[in-house]
C-alpha cells in the first residue's frame, strides 16, 4: 500500500479538495492499493497512518508539503512514523521541498524529495523502492546516500494536465470539501494549468516549477467541471492556476464552453494579458461566470516593477482597473511592499497608488504583502542574497521567527525598519476596514457599517498611526461572527 498524506493546512471553513494528493492518487487508481489521509479532515492523521501500517504492508509514505502551517503539521507525523517504522521510506513533494530541497532532506525522517511535478516521479520512485530502476534515473528526485550526502537529479520536464488521468474524487468525503463561499453555496476547486512563463524575481513559482506553463485543453476543463456540477451539485469554482489566462483564443473557447454550466468563479491572471483581451473575450468571460480575478499589481512604482522583472507598468494596472468595471468583474490587486534598496520610497509611492486605484475602481479588493525573499535561479529581488540566511531544517522553519517570515506576518528583514513596517500594516488595516472584503460571507451587515464608520475619517485624513479602535473593532466583530463549520 502507498499512503498519500495531506497535512493540515487550513481552517475547516477554507477546506478544499487536496488537488496535489488527488493528482498522485489518479496515477495509482486501478493500479496500486493506496489510502488518502487528509489532516484537514482527520483530527488524528498520525493515528490513522499508524493504523493503516498495522493493517497491511506499506511501501511508501508520500507527503505533500506547502511552506508555513502545512510544513509544521508534517513534522510530527513523519517523526512518529519514522520512530515506529524506521524502514518505511518517506518522500516529501510539493512547494516547500521543491524550493528548499536540502532543508527537507536534512530532516532524518525524509528520505526523498520530489521537486516540481510529481505524478510520473511517484511511479518511478516506486520502481526504485522495488529494485526495478536506479535512483539517479528519476528526474526531479533528490535523495540521500548512505553517507547522508544529498543528490539532486536533473529536472523533469512538465506535462499538461491532459497527460494525466482524472482525479478520483470518489476516494474523498466530498461533502467535507464542497463548502459555501462568496461565489456560491457549493464551491469546489480546480487547476487547469501548471507553471508560469514569467520570471518575477520575488516569486517562487519559477524555482518550483520552471518557466513554462502547460494548459489543460478547454474541452477537458469543461468535462471536469460538468462532472463536478452533475455529480456533486457544485455551483462555483476557484481556479488554483498560477496564471489562469495566457492565450486569448483558449480563454474565449473555455468561456463559451463553460457558460452553460451556470457557475460563478474566481481565478488568478496577469494584468497585461487580460488588459490585451478584446471586449468580446472579456464579455464572454463574464457571461461564463467570472466574478473576481486576482491580479498581481505588486507595486505602484515603475522603477520597482522593473527591479522585480514584472514586465508590467503602473499605467497598465490603472487602465485595467478602469476598463474592467464595465464587465462587472471584481479585481483583486496584490502588492509586495518593501523594496530592499529604498523601502520608505517604495512604501510611500505604493500607498498613494492604492488610493488612486480605489478612486478609479472602488470595488477593487486590495491585498498587501511584505516582501519576503525566496531562493531564485538567477537572483532575488533586491539582490539580497547576502542579507538573508534561510533555515537548513524543517524544525528551524517551524520556529515562530521563520513561520512569521513564511506567512509574511513579520519577515524581520534588515531593510524594512519598524516604522515603515508599522505604516504598511496600519494602512492595510485602515483600507480593509474602510472596504471590508466581500469574500467574508460571515461578516454581518452591521459589522461592515461599524468598520466603515470607524475607518472613514482615517482614510480621508490619511492618518494611519495607532489605529487601536480598528484593531479592537476587528476583534469584536470576529468574536461575534456566526460560527464556521467545525471538524
Amino acid at each position: 500500500m502507498i499512503i498519500l498524506f495531506n497535512p493540515k493546512a487550513t481552517r475547516p471553513k477554507n477546506r478544499r479538495f487536496p488537488l496535489s494528493i488527488l493528482a498522485l492518487a489518479a496515477m495509482l487508481e486501478g493500479k496500486e492499493e493506496y489510502a488518502i489521509v487528509d489532516g484537514n479532515i482527520d483530527p488524528d492523521p498520525t493515528g490513522t497512518i499508524l493504523s493503516l501500517i498495522e493493517r497491511s504492508p506499506v511501501e511508501l509514505l508520500a507527503v505533500t508539503v506547502m511552506p508555513g502551517p502545512q510544513m509544521v503539521a508534517a513534522i510530527d507525523p513523519c517523526k512518529t512514523v519514522r520512530a515506529r517504522c524506521p524502514q518505511l521510506p518517506i518522500v516529501w513533494g510539493g512547494y516547500f521541498p521543491s524550493v528548499y530541497a536540502d532543508a527537507a532532506l536534512n530532516a532524518p525522517y525524509v528520505d526523498f524529495v520530489v521537486r516540481g511535478q510529481g505524478e510520473d516521479a511517484l511511479l518511478e520512485l516506486l520502481q526504485t523502492i522495488r529494485g526495478e530502476r536506479a535512483l539517479d534515473s528519476v528526474r526531479g528526485l533528490s535523495f540521500k546516500d548512505k553517507e547522508r550526502l544529498h543528490h539532486h537529479n536533473p529536472e523533469r520536464g512538465m506535462k499538461p494536465p491532459d497527460a494525466f488521468p482524472w482525479y478520483p474524487y470518489h476516494r474523498l468525503q466530498t461533502e467535507k470539501y464542497i463548502l459555501p463561499s462568496f461565489f456560491g453555496k457549493r464551491t469546489a476547486v480546480h487547476q487547469a494549468s501548471i507553471g508560469c512563463p514569467f520570471r518575477c524575481s520575488f516569486c517562487a513559482i519559477g524555482p518550483a516549477f520552471g518557466s513554462r506553463e502547460k494548459m489543460e485543453s478547454p474541452a477537458r476543463t469543461e468535462a471536469v467541471l460538468r462532472h463536478l456540477v452533475s455529480k456533486y451539485a457544485v455551483d462555483s469554482i476557484q481556479f488554483f492556476d498560477m496564471n489562469f489566462f495566457l492565450r486569448e483564443d483558449v480563454a474565449l473557447e473555455l468561456a463559451e464552453r463553460i457558460a452553460p454550466l451556470g457557475l460563478r468563479w474566481w481565478c488568478e491572471a496577469r494584468i497585461d494579458i487580460v488588459g490585451s483581451y478584446s471586449d468580446k473575450t472579456l464579455e464572454a468571460i463574464r457571461r461564463a461566470g467570472c466574478t473576481m480575478i486576482f491580479f498581481g499589481a505588486e507595486s505602484g512604482s515603475d522603477w520597482v516593477l522593473k527591479e522585480m522583472n514584472k514586465q508590467l507598468t503602473t499605467s497598465q494596472t490603472l487602465e485595467l482597473a478602469t476598463r474592467i468595471k464595465q464587465f462587472d468583474i471584481i479585481p483583486e490587486f496584490s502588492f509586495v511592499i518593501g523594496n530592499p534598496k529604498d523601502p520608505e520610497r517604495d512604501t510611500a509611492e505604493c500607498l498613494a497608488f492604492v488610493r488612486k486605484l480605489k478612486r478609479i475602481n472602488p470595488v477593487s479588493e486590495i491585498i498587501i504583502y511584505h516582501y519576503t525573499p525566496v531562493p531564485q535561479r538567477d537572483h532575488m529581488y533586491g539582490n539580497v542574497e547576502q542579507q538573508v540566511q534561510f533555515p537548513t531544517t524543517p524544525e528551524e522553519w517551524a520556529t515562530p521567527r521563520w513561520l512569521n517570515f513564511t506567512l509574511r506576518i513579520d519577515p524581520a528583514t534588515p531593510w524594512l525598519l519598524p516604522p515603515t513596517k508599522r505604516l504598511i500594516d496600519n494602512f492595510e488595516l485602515v483600507v480593509a476596514s474602510r472596504w471590508p472584503t466581500v469574500q467574508d460571507i460571515r461578516l454581518p451587515a452591521w459589522s461592515r457599517r461599524l468598520l466603515q464608520f470607524l475607518s472613514s475619517w482615517r482614510y480621508a485624513a490619511r492618518f494611519y498611526s495607532i489605529p487601536l479602535e480598528l484593531r479592537w473593532a476587528q476583534q469584536f466583530v470576529e468574536l461575534r461572527k456566526p460560527k464556521a463549520e467545525s471538524l
